[in-house]
């Protein structure tokens, strides 16, 4: 009986093992794919759009620069085809030779509807995945080909890894059976009749408590259960991560693509020699000046981000200063704005006079908060909309809140108004000089690096106040 338990128990347990091992690697292997697709398919897009394709030996086409392009976007092999299937042109990374190519004849077999699909090298010494899309400009088909070695090897390492961590676990445990076993069918018969009752139709019998909880086995249910609610919590997390972090790339892309777009097409206008006058020159390079100006904003508002995250406190040059500076000056601000807006200094939560908040900071800083939060009452409230700065000590922490009359948000869109590339209005659609959605995320990440933070309060209908809260010089804090 015990050799019987532990066979089936050791059985079950490595088809677990196998089956887990092939689930994660199947969807680590979709994954790593579906990535691969979607850089494959935006190259091709891009490509497509082009207006022909480079002659298929072009002294013009430098390894140094087209080496670079074609790794940013992760495809290292474009293939241009005539409307007949002939070969029009293609560009490869110098980095793989020829032979590792997929052969020609299988490229023109790739269906040009965006479908990726598995070739094999000339060679046989890799796989590619490939993706065709028809030219918009010139009668015929690109091919975007990626090698596929790297995600083979990762899931290879992967199965290796599984194989070798599961068959450990099953040696460990096999052993804690057999061990657990002997002692836990001791009470045989007690087990029996119980066993016997359940299988009569009794489903509310129960198999009897046969260790206390401070034995092995007693011990062994408690560190499983615990596995069990860390490994729950820990999916959870990784699912909320990845969620984030493809909500960030795609974000983070589109406003990226938007302006390149707007250059790329500008400069192609005026290469094809559509810019005939020079006033249409200027207003070309007006395009382009306004669009490098906003991939400039957005960059340095990202590594402004990115350095907050890593070391907040190093990007501050702290002195000592009073936010009442901050609050006049943006009152000016706000009605240089628009001087129609009736535009009140008071103390905090309305109080009728302003009063002292001292505060050691990084004036250039704070002035970037709020600047932000000027700026946010401005775009979102109608014109002329009243606006309150108040400014003081509030429970010992300098306070600068900037309150508005405006339309105000609902519960959801204020629980998500701090999140980096969140817009309470979704449209991708927006005036040309809209921000990109990041302004009250570096707020709060700058109020966050000086001990402090930005606190919102707000409903639907009843106005929105954004409160910059940071410690007096002599209360401690961490960055």
């Amino acid at each position: 009986m015990r050799a019987r338990l532990l066979l089936l128990t050791t059985g079950l347990l490595l088809a677990g093992l196998t089956l887990i091992g092939a689930l994660v690697s199947d969807q680590l292997e979709r994954f790593q794919l579906d990535r691969l697709d979607g850089q494959l398919r935006s190259m091709t897009e891009l490509v497509s759009r082009a207006a022909g394709p480079p002659p298929a030996a072009s002294p013009a086409v430098r390894p140094d620069l087209v080496d670079p392009a074609l790794e940013l976007f992760g495809t290292p092999y474009v293939v241009y085809f005539a409307q007949g299937g002939a070969l029009a042109g293609g560009l490869h990374s110098s980095r793989v030779g020829s032979a590792a190519l997929p052969p020609i004849d299988a490229l023109r077999t790739v269906p040009a509807d965006g479908t990726a699909v598995d070739l094999d090298a000339a060679d046989g010494s890799q796989r590619w995945r490939a993706v065709a899309r028809p030219a918009v400009r010139w009668a015929g088909t690109v091919v975007s080909a990626a090698p596929l070695a790297e995600a083979d090897a990762t899931i290879a390492q992967l199965r290796t890894s599984s194989l070798v961590t599961g068959a450990a676990l099953l040696v460990v445990l096999t052993a804690a059976g057999w061990f657990a076993l002997g002692r836990g069918l001791r009470p045989l018969r007690r087990i029996e009749h119980t066993a016997a009752a359940i299988a009569g139709g009794d489903l509310t019998r129960r198999v009897p408590v046969l260790a206390s909880p401070g034995t092995e086995i007693g011990h062994l249910a408690t560190s499983l259960n615990t596995m069990l609610g860390h490994l729950e919590r820990a999916f959870a997390d990784r699912a909320a991560s990845e969620a984030r972090m493809r909500t960030f790339v795609s974000d983070v892309s589109h406003e990226l693509r938007t302006p390149l777009f707007g250059i790329k097409g500008s400069t192609e206008l005026y290469r094809m020699g559509a810019l005939p006058e020079q006033s249409d020159v200027d207003d070309a390079m007006r395009r382009i000046d306004r669009e490098a100006t906003r991939l400039t904003a957005l960059t340095e508002d990202l590594l402004l981000l990115a350095q907050l995250d890593e070391a907040p406190e190093e990007q501050l040059d702290r002195a000592p200063m009073d936010l009442r500076t901050l609050a006049v000056d943006a009152r000016h601000d706000l009605r240089a704005l628009d001087p129609a807006r009736d535009v009140s200094l008071t103390g905090p939560g309305g109080a009728e006079l302003p009063g002292p908040a001292p505060v050691d900071a990084d004036e250039a800083r704070l002035r970037q908060v709020v600047t932000n939060l000027v700026g946010n009452a401005a775009a979102h409230t109608p014109a002329g909309t009243p606006v309150r700065i108040g400014v003081g000590t509030v429970d010992g922490r300098a306070v600068l809140e900037v309150a508005d009359d405006g339309p105000g948000m609902a519960a959801e869109q204020a629980s998500r108004v701090f999140n980096r590339f969140y817009r309470a209005d979704r449209s991708r659609t927006r005036t040309p000089g809209a921000d990109a959605g990041l302004g009250l995320a570096i707020a709060r990440s700058l109020a966050r690096a000086h001990g402090g933070d930005v606190e919102l309060e707000t409903a639907a209908g009843e106005g929105a106040c954004f409160r910059l809260v940071l410690p007096l010089p002599d209360t401690e804090f961490t960055a």
